[in-house]
């Protein structure tokens, strides 16, 4: 599922009650404010996206106080609508443009589609979408390059929008009353972002340790429980769940928020079912935490160490094919068994089975592909 997000619209309340539910949003994850007063404020608040109808806006907006929200007219010919020549007028200047639409008639159902090839981001807005189903409207914008966004009064109507429709939006927006509906709203957004993978279980058919090489440490900005790690291995399309530092070690003291992931050329999974190269890792790109039921999280990476370490190769094969990756030599390395139990590179041999990763598709610049490619 491609990432869902929620922006807010600000409440008709005095600017100090405004301020606590936009500094919880912020906290929740949400960034994007609707508000046609106080942006100047709201900027000083943190690294906020502002929607207005202003060009000191991050994003414009057009359709309050014109057609869209209905404080203009609307023609049947839509050629001479203000809110579509603004729309234009405004994207032909470069910026992000936002539409609004309140859909009230089909007539309006027709401006949202018009204004959908034109704008960047659409909010549309209705007081009962039994009467025109969003799914016919998101149906008719499916070929825009739009993200559509939906209105929405609480966390039951934001679970309808993004998980219940067959053909989902991408984003919602509420207005921010409620600390405790805030952060609901926020969670399940996250939550219907997430990916889960489908791990199987290979057969370890090689170990065999090697010389040095330049192995990468990806400490991130979470900490990681027991069971969790990442998709790391040799192949894009073959990956080991190699587990985080989060077990205590005689040896040293646990380190939750690491994977000690492999050497530099291995590929590492992350965000949008997208591959990328542990070497290229710096603070603030976005991984994935993976448990042991394929279940994902993103993470920030918060550090990426590349030392010179001892290697060993692990060879394993699911169906017939080979999948390789490479760790550091020490005891304090874990691969993950079939039955969910970390398995130290110290202890590995050959016909254990451990969790992998296997897709049918290669991958070129990290991104899936219909082509075939050989990887050894």
């Amino acid at each position: 599922m491609e990432n869902k997000f929620a922006w807010i619209m600000t409440p008709n309340k005095p600017w100090d009650d405004k301020k606590e539910m936009i500094t919880t949003a912020l906290e929740s994850g949400i960034s994007y404010v609707l508000d046609l007063d106080d942006y100047d404020k709201i900027q000083k608040l943190g690294n906020v996206k502002i929607v207005a109808n202003s060009d000191d806006a991050d994003i414009y907006l057009v359709g309050i106080n014109g057609e869209g929200d209905g404080s203009l007219i609307l023609s049947e010919d839509l050629n001479q609508s203000q809110d579509l020549q603004e729309a234009k007028k405004v994207k032909r200047e470069g910026k992000t443009v936002c539409a609004y639409v309140e859909i009230t008639d089909k007539n309006h159902e027709q401006l949202a589609v018009s204004l959908g090839s034109v704008a960047d981001y659409i909010i549309l807005i209705s007081t009962d979408w039994t009467v025109i189903p969003l799914e016919n409207i998101i149906a008719d914008l499916q070929k825009a390059d739009v993200k559509i966004i939906v209105a929405v009064a609480d966390e039951d109507g934001a679970k309808l929008a993004i998980e219940t429709l067959e053909h989902g939006t991408d984003g919602v927006i509420f207005e921010a009353n409620d600390f405790n509906q805030i952060k609901k709203i926020a969670q399940l957004v996250v939550d219907a972002s997430k990916i889960k993978y489908d791990l199987k279980v290979a057969t370890v058919t090689n170990v065999k340790p090697l010389g040095s090489g330049d192995r990468v440490c990806v400490d991130t900005t979470d900490m990681m429980k027991p069971g969790e790690g990442m998709l790391i291995g040799s192949y894009s399309k073959s990956l080991f769940l190699v587990h985080s530092e989060s077990l205590e070690s005689e040896y040293v003291a646990s380190r939750p928020f690491r994977v000690n992931a492999g050497p530099v050329q291995a590929y590492v999974m992350v965000p949008g079912n997208k591959t990328r190269y542990l070497s290229e890792l710096v603070a603030g790109d976005e991984v994935l935490i993976v448990n042991t039921e394929g279940e994902t999280r993103t993470a920030y990476v918060g550090r990426s160490k590349i030392e010179r370490r001892p290697l060993i190769l692990i060879e394993a094969e699911y169906e017939g094919k080979t999948i390789r990756t490479l760790l550091q030599n020490a005891e304090t390395i874990r691969i993950v068994d079939a039955d969910n139990n970390p398995l130290s590179v110290a202890d590995i041999k050959i016909g254990d089975k451990v969790k992998v990763y296997v897709e049918s598709n290669a991958r070129h610049f990290g991104i899936a592909i219909d082509e075939t490619i050989i990887e050894q």
